[in-house]
């Protein structure tokens, strides 16, 4: 036993000399993941640039309505293809669909309903289709807002000069095109940089309207101060695009209404806001868009409902909230 112990021994002492040997590289399970040894400071300045700040409910809306509601609709089409310079033509076919048919029903749909809606457009869209832009202002009723040059990853850029320059392209090209400068923006595929709202700052907008942190306009902070710029929160529940796009859609649109719907009655109950957002491409298509038709024709159905812009939300309650 003895001998065996002294054995068994010198062959750890020899497997702990070689493992002392071997260079001192990373766990492969730590590869691309510096984030895990950031210090308490260093989590906290990451996350430091914009945080949420205050929510912006005011007690009243305006007629002693019991909820606020945002339809809007971000006006892709083949934007998104344009970034990484690869088209597909078959696959641009299916989302020029917003052009062709998706856009005409949805501002006919608004316009025998008298109701207002803001349009997210990328400068691309109205490139590719110049009738765009004047279809949406030709009632009076609804804003044009900034969605990038052309549907832009704005964290996938990491650059701020050139978020800057994009986004004021796009400003220049919406106020030119529409006669009024755009007061808010909504990032291409609702990313945000740590340079995102400084731009907005620069650019002088009322609102953006990319981010989550809370279900009614909250305020914005940059760096743990007030940063002027009010957060119209989106959500991904509230947006077609993850149950509709056309690779992986729902076999039922109308589960996607019914969220819709509860989530409009809870908005409603608490009398808070609510900001739907939808793509003309997706749900422009027939059985998608009855389900819509069907959404709007139930929240108006409500008594006391505000339909108002992203702008008149946002001016409602920078004057208001708290009052």
């Amino acid at each position: 036993m003895k001998r065996l112990m002294t054995t068994y021994a010198a062959a750890l002492a020899g497997i702990t000399a070689l493992i002392t040997a071997l260079p001192a590289t990373a766990a492969p399970a730590a590869a691309g993941q510096p984030g895990i040894d950031w210090t308490p400071a260093q989590i906290r300045a990451a996350f430091a640039p914009v945080r949420a700040g205050r929510k912006l409910l005011p007690k009243h809306w305006p007629g002693g309505a019991k909820v606020a509601v945002v339809l809007s609709f971000d006006v892709d089409n083949e934007t998104w293809m344009i970034p990484n310079g690869k088209i597909d033509h078959g696959i641009a076919s299916e989302y020029q669909y917003g052009a062709t048919e998706g856009l005409p029903k949805v501002l006919k749909l608004l316009a025998d309903r008298s109701l207002p809606a803001t349009f997210f457009v990328p400068a691309a869209a109205d490139m590719l289709a110049p009738e765009t832009l004047p279809a949406i202002t030709a009632s009076g009723r609804n804003e044009v807002a900034i969605h990038g040059w052309v549907h832009e990853d704005v964290v996938k850029l990491n650059d701020a000069a050139l978020e800057e320059r994009l986004t004021r392209q796009a400003f220049d090209y919406l106020k030119a095109k529409t006669g009024k400068a755009p007061v808010g923006m909504r990032t291409g595929a609702w990313s945000a940089s740590p340079y995102t709202i400084t731009t907005a700052q620069k650019l002088g907008l009322l609102y953006d309207s990319s981010m989550m942190a809370m279900d009614d306009p909250y305020q914005l902070l940059l760096d743990g101060k007030d940063a002027g710029v009010i957060e119209l929160p989106v959500t991904w529940i509230l947006d077609d695009y993850p149950y509709v796009i056309p690779e992986g859609s729902l076999p039922d649109p109308e589960r996607l209404f019914k969220v819709y719907r509860e989530e409009f009655d809870a908005a409603y109950a608490a009398g808070a806001s609510i900001t739907l957002t939808f793509h003309p491409q997706l749900v422009g298509r027939r059985s998608r868009f009855a389900q819509l038709e069907a959404l709007v024709d139930y929240m108006r159905g409500k008594e006391r409902v505000w339909f108002t812009t992203a702008e008149g939300l946002a001016r409602y309650v920078k004057a208001n909230a708290g009052r």
